[in-house]
């Protein structure tokens, strides 16, 4: 009997010695996917070009100038919807060789936040520039173009560096006024908006986060 007490206390005390070394390894995984968890969800994007942002403020200067010029509403909205291509073309070009600098993914995981949630809004902008249009109510689409610009800025900018989600706001401020002031003033709020601020938090954005 005491043979066959000692056999199985011998049989199970490998088990009792593996177990310590097996918890501590479950452990220090678990806190390494909660740590990798937490920095990926306070990460930012902040390949943001505050220069690239002074460029598109530039290019809506001149687009509001033009519009000025145009005699029809096609004309004017043609102006500014090459507008809007150029000023894409400029962000996705300046904030790709602004992670290629900083080497830094430019599709992070905060990076695709920030495309996912920045699009919504300028998709249904698009839809409604249709069909305000088709409506004839032209006099609206400067505010609602400014509020749902804003409203990206502040949604994808909430991914990116502080800065960003605060010129969202002023957009939208922006907005608001030109949705309650004189239909004649809506391409003087568009260049306030996509010309003025985007220079102002283009050259902050600029000199606090390099480039």
């Amino acid at each position: 009997m005491r043979l066959m007490t000692v056999v199985k206390l011998t049989h199970l005390r490998p088990v009792e010695e593996s177990e310590p070394p097996a918890l501590h390894a479950r452990a220090m995984d678990n806190l390494r996917f909660i740590r990798e968890t937490m920095e990926s969800a306070a990460a930012s994007f902040t390949a943001v070009s505050g220069w690239g942002q002074c460029a598109i403020g530039v290019t809506a200067l001149g687009a509001a100038g033009l519009a000025t010029q145009q005699r029809t509403a096609r004309g004017w909205l043609l102006v500014w919807f090459v507008e809007a291509v150029v000023s894409l073309g400029i962000s996705g070009w300046t904030m790709r060789r602004k992670a290629r600098a900083a080497k830094v993914p430019l599709l992070s995981r905060p990076g695709r936040k920030l495309a996912l949630n920045f699009a919504p809004p300028a998709f249904v902008g698009a839809l409604l520039t249709i069909v305000l249009f088709r409506a004839g109510l032209l006099s609206v689409i400067p505010a609602m173009w400014l509020l749902l610009y804003g409203t990206g800025v502040i949604t994808g900018g909430a991914f990116s560096v502080k800065i960003v989600p605060v010129m969202g706001l002023c957009f939208m401020l922006l907005g608001t006024i030109a949705l309650f002031s004189p239909a004649a003033w809506g391409n003087e709020f568009l260049a306030a908006g996509f010309g003025g601020l985007h220079l102002i938090f283009g050259v902050i954005i600029a000199r606090r986060h390099g480039g």
